[in-house]
């Protein structure tokens, strides 16, 4: 099966000049998100993988499901103020502003290996955030696994520059 077949793609959103790939109608065919979620699968045998973190919100689809059939914790990774007990945060760029991202301080163990899931790389900025907050933890990263690379935008590339582990299931430009 081809995931790319079931991509969406619409321009000029969420601005003009942009590309968005949208994975809704992915998620709604379920022979594709199986394939999806056996893909990823299969690309994380090679690695040490103690947990499952995902970046929200649409990295948690994936991710919980990876989690469920490995029988390995599920972490969230989510916006500013939104987990109530306490946190470690990162501040990081986006295109067109700064965002923060956290995780309980609780949730990752000292030498644990975490598998980061999501939807979308682009730049990378997001995804570098959330190794910062698994490094936090004390913790390392065993790889990245995204479901759509936009290559041309280098997320990717950077992330392997820093010797991280990178697979990617779908590649896109971005624009």
């Amino acid at each position: 099966m081809n995931l790319k077949d079931h991509i969406r793609s619409i321009p000029d959103y969420p601005k003009k000049g942009i590309l968005f790939r949208d994975i809704t109608t992915l998620i709604k065919n379920e022979e594709a998100f199986a394939e999806s979620i056996n893909q990823i699968i299969e690309r994380s045998k090679k690695y040490k993988i103690d947990k499952i973190a995902a970046i929200e919100s649409r990295g948690f689809v994936f991710a919980s499901a990876v989690s469920y059939i490995l029988k390995k914790p599920f972490i969230m990774l989510r916006k500013k103020n939104k987990l109530p007990a306490e946190v470690h945060s990162v501040d990081f760029e986006l295109e067109y502003g700064t965002a923060t991202i956290e995780v309980h301080k609780d949730s990752i163990q000292k030498d644990e290996s975490v598998l980061i899931i999501d939807d979308l790389i682009a730049t990378g900025g997001t995804a570098e955030a959330a190794a910062k907050l698994v490094e936090m933890c004390d913790a390392k990263v065993s790889a990245f696994v995204f479901v759509i690379n936009l290559f041309d935008l280098g997320g990717s590339n950077n992330l392997i520059k820093k010797n991280y582990k990178v697979e990617n299931l779908i590649d896109f430009p971005g624009h």
